[in-house]
């Protein structure tokens, strides 16, 4: 029989898979979310009655979550984000408050079912940060409904399966109801039971992501065809190997050749590396909301030297 450190660690759900905890990383949604919601609710989209909790005031950020967690996961850089920025975080199907029911767990599902949540919460058009599952939710919605997405931010999110280092795929492949047991006193069954609406569903949770996790995937032709601004933020320690991101951001048309002087060769999207990041803690880490944020406010990182020179 495995140890329960041993089947964490088959626990790595991908970008366009799921999220999770690593062996060694203990809190999977962290820290409970505890300022007041300024709005909380349910939305009925496609069969699945999604909970939606909307803080903040300014410019809309549609937030979502890793597979396994919640909302709750942001909770240690929530504030970071709610401070100039409405936010409008989702539980995603089968996770957080959001019952699992009887359809299947599907990311182009999902992508679908986030416009229809925006449209049901008065929402036209908004900017996107997703996170691992959540960034494959993103991802999709992008992809399948551009009009709702003004800015996309994808955290640890690859595009194809061939992204992931390939001792990885095995270990996803054994996601299932048989590891719900032993996994009733770690952090995410925990955090689930702790808001789940049926936490007898866990163990149906499991076998959905682990047959969602040996799908394989490759949108590369996707990718291609984005036409709102990308940010990419990865980990400099990651799940997915660094030829995969280059080519990611290759084919959102960045890392072609040199800016120029004036930035003349500027892609319009944008590739981060977070130093001392983890796939498992680039949900908490300070680093992804101030690298996002100017991005997603439109702001350019820094003047130019000929724009420097002519200050002076």
């Amino acid at each position: 029989m495995r140890s329960t450190s041993g089947l964490l660690s088959f626990l790595v759900l991908t970008t366009l898979a799921a999220g999770a905890c690593a062996a060694h990383q203990e809190p999977v949604m962290s820290a409970q979310i505890t300022n007041a919601a300024a709005k909380t609710g349910h939305v009925a989209v496609n069969g699945v009655r999604y909970y939606y909790e909307i803080r903040g005031a300014g410019e809309p950020l549609l937030l979502l979550h890793g597979g396994l967690g919640s909302i709750d996961m942001f909770g240690p850089i929530l504030p970071m984000f709610t401070r100039t920025r409405q936010v409008i975080a989702v539980d995603l199907h089968g996770h957080g408050r959001t019952g699992l029911g009887a359809r299947t767990i599907s990311l182009l599902d999902m992508g679908d079912d986030l416009a229809g949540v925006l449209d049901q919460l008065g929402y036209r058009q908004v900017d996107v940060l997703g996170y691992s599952l959540g960034a494959g939710v993103a991802f999709r919605l992008a992809v399948q409904h551009p009009e709702k997405v003004r800015r996309l931010v994808l955290a640890s999110a690859g595009f194809a399966q061939s992204g992931f280092y390939p001792e990885m795929l095995p270990m996803q492949a054994q996601l299932g109801a048989g590891m719900a047991a032993m996994m009733k006193d770690t952090p995410m069954y925990k955090s689930y039971a702790a808001v789940a609406p049926n936490p007898a569903e866990f163990p149906k949770l499991l076998d959905q992501m682990g047959a969602l996790m040996r799908t394989p995937y490759d949108w590369a032709d996707d990718a291609r065809a984005l036409k709102m601004p990308v940010m990419l933020v990865f980990g400099d320690s990651d799940m997915f190997r660094l030829e995969h991101v280059v080519e990611f951001y290759k084919l959102l048309g960045g890392g072609q050749r040199d800016a120029g002087w004036t930035r003349e060769h500027m892609a319009q999207n944008r590739l981060a590396i977070l130093p001392d990041v983890t796939h498992y803690e680039m949900f908490m880490a300070p680093a992804l909301a101030t690298t996002a944020l100017p991005f997603l406010d439109g702001k350019r990182g820094a003047a130019s030297w000929a724009e420097q020179v002519a200050k002076h």
